[in-house]
């Protein structure tokens, strides 16, 4: 999209491994095969429009592993949230000052963005007040990777016009990022519906092992590794079935894996527990190689 003239805009100059406009999803929409989508990273994207006091709903801009550089057209205030990443903002004059992440920050007119290498998780969010004003598809302005609904990613020279969902300023220009704890990530989950698949040894294990993150992830799913593939108690093939955000399905290999937000709607492979809310957005930060234990609850 095309900014208006003389309306404020921030322009593409790079994009990193990834870059996608994200914001709450397509929520209600399974019935037709549409996963819900939307920002990986809930926390942390909501964080990003509190700070610079959108209203609920508001596109931000997904970005994987930092690598984002973007020029303000017209003075604009934005937050960086997620992953950690430096920032620097360029002057129009050339200086160079550093940016903070998890905080407010302002752009004047010609002035450059730049995130660094994230250095800490996967996923950071740049907001700007007022929202990132793309066409909605679906009630939704997420890029879905897996059905290929909504915008395209971010293209060097796109511009980035900003919307009108400013809303209340919030009470305070930073908000403290989540703690990074030592040793493996744990997530939580319920298990179920389908743990009675599996036997009571495997289940056991599943919980006790301490696993590793593949390199195969996006934002469909994270596969996990070197542990023990789970026993099946009921050999027989299972009907494709319903899944949601944060199932643990178990392949033929036996080796889980975790459903993001671009999910399939259903699948034939059983779902030995469902992630929590919170684990959902931590599981949306693992990176290749990072250790990973599930606490599994009744």
């Amino acid at each position: 999209m095309s900014a208006p003239v003389g309306a404020a805009a921030l322009e593409v100059l790079a994009t990193g491994i990834l870059a996608l406009v994200q914001d709450e999803g397509r929520a209600g929409l399974a019935h037709l095969g549409v996963p819900p989508s939307g920002a990986a990273d809930r926390s942390a994207y909501r964080a990003a429009n509190r700070l610079v006091g959108n209203r609920a709903g508001a596109a931000t801009v997904e970005v994987v592993l930092g690598g984002l550089e973007v020029r303000a057209l017209g003075g604009v205030t934005i937050a960086v949230t997620g992953a950690r990443c430096p920032l620097k903002i360029v002057r129009a004059d050339g200086s160079v000052r550093g940016a903070g992440s998890w905080c407010l920050e302002r752009l004047e007119a010609g002035d450059i963005l730049r995130c660094g290498r994230a250095d800490a998780g996967l996923r950071s969010y740049l907001a700007v007040r007022g929202g990132v004003d793309v066409p909605a598809v679906l009630g939704s302005r997420s890029r879905d990777v897996l059905s290929g609904l909504g915008p395209r990613p971010l293209g060097v020279g796109q511009l980035l016009a900003v919307g009108e969902l400013a809303g209340e300023w919030p009470a305070a220009a930073s908000i403290p990022a989540p703690l990074v704890a030592a040793g493996p990530v744990v997530l939580d989950a319920r298990r179920g519906p389908r743990d009675g698949w599996f036997t009571a040894s495997s289940l056991d294990a599943l919980s006790a092992e301490v696993w590793t993150v593949s390199s195969e992830l996006d934002r469909v799913g994270v596969r996990l590794r070197d542990g023990a593939p789970l026993d099946r108690s009921i050999e027989r093939e299972l009907p494709s079935e319903g899944v949601v955000t944060g199932a643990i399905q178990v392949p033929a290999d036996g080796l889980p894996i975790l459903f993001l937000r671009d999910h399939p709607v259903s699948g034939g492979y059983p779902v030995v527990a469902v992630l929590d809310d919170r684990s959902i957005d931590r599981a949306a930060q693992l990176v290749p190689g990072e250790r990973v234990r599930l606490r599994l609850h009744a």
